[in-house]
């Protein structure tokens, strides 16, 4: 999973989300929404790259909703329904695809395709997690290069590759920077033979190296952590980078994160840690 806090912080977070009140509603009915009028998109080899500007959504649970105006969609490999997707397609979104590529997941259809040679420690508060070894690249890249297959297959234009910092957590495992680093890079070579964009999606600690491979970057807390600045190397280079924030009440986060975050010329939303469709956009 994405969303990396763990499971005894979920009650705080989820205490002061409550009390950010509703952006967007999608339990109640929602009215057609028309085509967005997209910023533009650069295009490479084949393949779209998101500019700063273009909005941003992300959904992993509760009922698929199509009714936020982004321009972008990152939903969940497995769980999204191929009919949401190809839905978004026609209406003109992009689509990212969600996997997860640093760790193991119990319910995964090809979960029993890992072996438990490459099966580390739980990961943090998130049940059915395990981390991955990212050095056993000759297991691991097979059944990635399938999981990428299956998103070019359903029709998503880019991938969003979750769980890439193993090698600064308690994995089970010695893995290096070097280690990470050929892994992570493989994974954004790998998707862009597909001809699918690839985000970095956190390890701000790689960042100088791994934006040179990456498209663009989605971090999470990066306002409230206090390190959006080292992400500034995308949007230097025109490519977005959007900040996931949770628990930050609204107020807090439309006069303070949206105007700090876009000093960087990055941008950001706010979700709520179930990445339900609720969500919070800057102006």
């Amino acid at each position: 999973m994405t969303a990396r806090i763990p499971t005894f912080a979920f009650a705080a977070v989820a205490a002061l989300a409550a009390g950010c009140g509703s952006a967007a509603s999608p339990g109640a009915p929602a009215a057609a929404v028309p085509t967005v009028a997209r910023p533009a998109m650069a295009s490479h080899a084949a393949r779209w790259i998101p500019t700063p500007g273009t909005t941003y959504q992300i959904q992993y649970d509760g009922n698929y909703d199509a009714s936020v105006p982004a321009d972008v969609y990152d939903v969940d490999m497995v769980d999204a329904p191929l009919s949401f997707i190809q839905k978004l397609n026609a209406m003109g979104r992009k689509v990212v695809c969600y996997i997860s590529v640093g760790t193991w997941e119990k319910w995964r259809p090809d979960a029993s395709e890992f072996p438990k040679s490459v099966l580390g420690k739980p990961d943090g508060g998130w049940p059915g997690e395990r981390w991955l070894d990212v050095r056993q690249t000759q297991i691991l890249e097979p059944i990635m290069t399938a999981r990428l297959q299956e998103c070019k297959k359903k029709g998503f234009d880019g991938v969003d590759p979750d769980n890439m910092d193993g090698y600064e957590n308690r994995t089970g495992f010695t893995i290096s920077y070097a280690q990470q680093l050929a892994y992570d890079s493989w994974v954004a070579q790998e998707a862009h033979t597909l001809g699918l964009t690839a985000d970095e999606k956190g390890d701000n600690d790689q960042v100088k190296d791994l934006s040179k491979v990456f498209d663009y970057a989605v971090t999470e807390q990066c306002w409230t952590q206090g390190w959006c600045n080292q992400f500034a190397v995308y949007t230097a280079r025109n490519a977005l980078v959007v900040d996931v924030e949770y628990g930050v009440p609204q107020a807090t986060f439309k006069a303070k994160t949206c105007a700090e975050v876009a000093k960087y010329h990055e941008n950001a939303i706010l979700k709520h840690l179930s990445l339900n469709a609720w969500i919070v956009s800057c102006p």
